[in-house]
């Protein structure tokens, strides 16, 4: 009978113990421990960061191309085989100097057919003055008629005529035989030399190009809501990076009227002051407007970014706390933030550690 009232006893003891030890643990946790949870370790949130916007102090910044204002493509006017080429690419030429030569044996020879076809018409010219004069001098003394010196004076003046248009005919020759040498149209710097000797020369076949190395500006293709914005007296500059220190005040600038329908830019164009050293059509340009013109730029810590071969990422932490990684395209690096050209939108949250939330996102895929 003992041993039976002792088992529900026991009972019990076990059941007040459990409460006590479940009271405790409340208590402990509205005192601000935290009891370990059953299916095991809880996550720690991730250290983030908002996606900070500012203006650029130094204003707005657009990629472009140093251009040549005199950029000249020399071709033949007449056809003819390259025989000569007095020239190569990088050589500084002066204004007239000989590039190359094309066979000119033919137009020589039509050339000095005129010359010699010029010395006719004039000895003929010659005998039909002097006959007109004999003639004057015949009516004079009325031994012959008024007819007959009429005659003379228009046998005169169509020897004359006659002069003049073997003249014109030879000088015209002259020309085109000139035209078998091709020249520098102004003191240039040879950019290409399309052909090789032995080519043929033909009407609209380019030659070679030519640049002249003081006259030289930058083209912009500018979004047109900056150019709307661009007010005339605004301080507009332009840099070449790896060539000029600094920055260039250009000496003039122009905004091209015609609008892309593509990409909605309009063309901005800066003349550079002359005697500036390294300068060549083709070499990477920025052109900079003030900051009055320039947009919001968006930023981020650098240590945020993840660089995986091409791509650029960053972690974006959303309202429920789980990363994802997103693409974006970066800009300049300033101190210890890049700047963010696209993929992300201000006050965004992104991850400081890459690599903590890369391992977070592991653990929450299903």
């Amino acid at each position: 009978m003992n041993r039976i009232l002792q088992a529900p006893r026991r009972s019990a003891a076990v059941i007040a113990a459990t409460a006590l030890c479940a009271a405790a643990l409340l208590a402990d946790a509205a005192a601000g421990g935290t009891p370990a949870a059953p299916d095991g370790p809880v996550r720690a949130p991730l250290a983030t960061v908002a996606v900070r916007s500012a203006g650029s102090v130094d204003g707005a910044s657009y990629d472009g191309v140093v251009q040549a204002v005199r950029q000249t493509t020399v071709g033949a006017q007449v056809p003819g085989a390259v025989v000569a080429i007095e020239v190569r690419a990088g050589d500084a030429v002066k204004a007239g100097q000989v590039l190359l030569r094309l066979d000119a044996r033919a137009a020589d020879q039509v050339a000095a057919a005129g010359a010699a076809q010029v010395l006719a018409a004039k000895a003929a010219q010659d005998a039909a003055t002097r006959e007109f004069e004999r003639q004057q001098q015949l009516y004079e003394k009325q031994f012959i008629s008024r007819s007959a010196l009429e005659r003379a004076e228009a046998q005169h003046k169509a020897a004359q005529a006659q002069a003049a248009a073997q003249l014109a005919s030879a000088g015209a020759a002259r020309t085109e035989s000139g035209f078998y040498v091709v020249r520098a149209p102004y003191a240039a710097v040879v950019a290409d030399v399309a052909v090789v000797q032995g080519d043929m020369a033909m009407p609209g076949r380019p030659l070679l190009t030519l640049y002249d190395p003081s006259v030289l500006r930058i083209s912009v293709a500018v979004p047109r809501t900056a150019v709307a914005r661009l007010s005339q007296s605004a301080a507009v500059t332009a840099d070449v990076p790896g060539v000029i220190a600094g920055r260039l005040a250009p000496l003039r600038v122009q905004v091209l009227p015609m609008v892309d329908a593509a990409s909605h830019t309009q063309e901005l164009r800066l003349d550079l002051p002359p005697g500036l050293a390294g300068l060549a059509p083709g070499m990477f340009a920025r052109a900079w407007l003030p900051a009055d013109s320039a947009d919001t730029r968006l930023y981020v810590p650098a240590a945020a970014v993840v660089r995986r071969a091409e791509l650029s990422a960053v972690y974006v932490v959303g309202a429920d706390g789980r990363p994802m990684l997103r693409q974006v395209r970066l800009g300049r690096t300033s101190g210890g933030d890049v700047e963010v050209l696209t993929g992300l939108s201000a006050g965004e949250r992104v991850a400081i550690e890459p690599q903590a939330a890369g391992r977070s996102q592991r653990e929450v895929r299903p």
